[in-house]
């Protein structure tokens, strides 16, 4: 089996799953445009522990982490199996690499991870697995989180990053808004170090990039960007396979190979 790729997805509002747009479109493509994989490893923005964690149930719920949206959005039902083999699959790879691992066996799924999934794989009988970000800790734990987890792209584990290219939510004054040029630029810097397969300035994007404070005052949404980019392993390829904006969201998605 060849190695599987790995994504980052910039996963929107939750209203992505439901309602029509490019980022929608692109998502409801995406599971044809790659090779099936067995299971899938999903890094959320949505999910901050001080250090690594893994769900663990083998029926994991839905998770509604949004408030305000059309009651259809919370009927919406993404019935995905989890995997105790991935988990221990995930948490061996993590361990081998220094990484102490945590199984949360009532976690259920957030919407950084059901949003995209329910569309590129709607029969949802693909078993996912969610782990956790670390806000607390540095860029460069997550890059390194990433290549702990480079072995499982052998096994036709799909490794997904599901954040955001730009995402100041303060900012945001609706999708058809003009985008403003201290995102764009921030975007054009983000594009040029990610094809460029540049980690260790993309770790540095704090003082390296332009308006990147501005374009993610909090770097929840950056850092699964980051664990993708690890775990596609040394001398992996970027291809840009998503580009528009949603007034200040950049919806930029990559694939790593």
């Amino acid at each position: 089996m060849a190695a599987l790729p790995t994504l980052f997805l910039s996963h929107g509002s939750p209203m992505t799953a439901i309602e029509p747009s490019a980022t929608h479109d692109f998502l409801k493509g995406l599971g044809s445009a790659i090779p099936r994989p067995t299971a899938i490893l999903c890094i959320s923005a949505h999910w901050e522990t001080a250090r690594p964690r893994l769900t663990g149930s083998l029926k994991p719920e839905l998770i509604y982490d949004f408030h305000g949206f059309p009651k259809e959005l919370y009927q919406l039902r993404y019935p995905a199996p989890g995997s105790l083999q991935l988990v221990g699959r995930a948490a061996t790879a993590l361990a081998n690499k220094g990484f102490a691992c945590d199984i949360d066996p009532s976690r259920g799924l957030d919407h950084g991870t059901w949003d995209p999934l329910y569309l590129a794989y709607p029969a949802a009988d693909i078993p996912v697995v969610q782990l956790s970000i670390q806000p607390a800790a540095t860029t460069d734990h997550h890059l390194a989180v990433g290549r702990a987890l480079r072995p499982l792209r052998d096994e036709g584990i799909l490794i997904v990053g599901s954040g955001n290219a730009t995402h100041n939510l303060r900012a945001w004054r609706g999708a058809t808004a003009p985008t403003p040029e201290w995102v764009t630029r921030f975007s054009t810097w983000l594009d040029d170090r990610v094809l460029a397969g540049d980690g260790g300035v993309l770790c540095r994007y704090r003082t390296e990039a332009p308006f990147a404070v501005e374009n993610h005052p909090t770097e929840d949404h950056y850092l699964p960007l980051l664990v993708a980019l690890g775990a596609a392993g040394d001398g992996a390829r970027a291809t840009k396979i998503h580009a528009g904006y949603d007034g200040v969201l950049d919806m930029a998605s990559y694939q790593f190979a």
